[in-house]
């Protein structure tokens, strides 16, 4: 395969996982515990390195541009979304944990993907708090 057909497949693939990811996000507007935000900055990560015309419509939508201008040009959370998200996340798994009591490894593994989920949001840097 030719480095020309090569790069045409990776921007490709690259839209066509920017495209999913979008369609997850939207999905996570309609069902609790389904994130929104993770997916519309890995779609705008695809479409960034795939497709510029993609990336700019991500970056000036109504609803979504706002969060991924913030992301790319601070690249951290501020301290208050991190526990934010922290607690909507540990409310969440906790009334899935307990929905699947009668299932104690799905209930279970509902716990070991919220931990993950929260050292994820963790591992992002801390955005310093700006002095007025």
């Amino acid at each position: 395969m030719d480095t020309g057909a090569r790069s045409r497949l990776k921007r490709w693939l690259l839209v066509a996982a920017g495209g999913l990811a979008l369609a997850l996000a939207a999905l996570g507007v309609l069902l609790p515990g389904l994130p929104t935000t993770p997916f519309v900055l890995l779609a705008a990560g695809c479409f960034a390195k795939a497709s510029p015309r993609m990336h700019a419509w991500l970056v000036q939508h109504r609803w979504l541009g706002p969060m991924v201008r913030d992301w790319e040009a601070n690249r951290s959370l501020p301290l208050r979304v991190k526990w934010l998200s922290t607690a909507l996340m540990a409310v969440m798994v906790g009334l899935s944990a307990w929905q699947l009591l009668h299932r104690p490894w799905a209930a279970a593994a509902v716990v070991a993907v919220g931990a993950i989920g929260a050292w994820v949001v963790w591992r992002i840097p801390t955005r310093p708090v700006r002095s007025t």
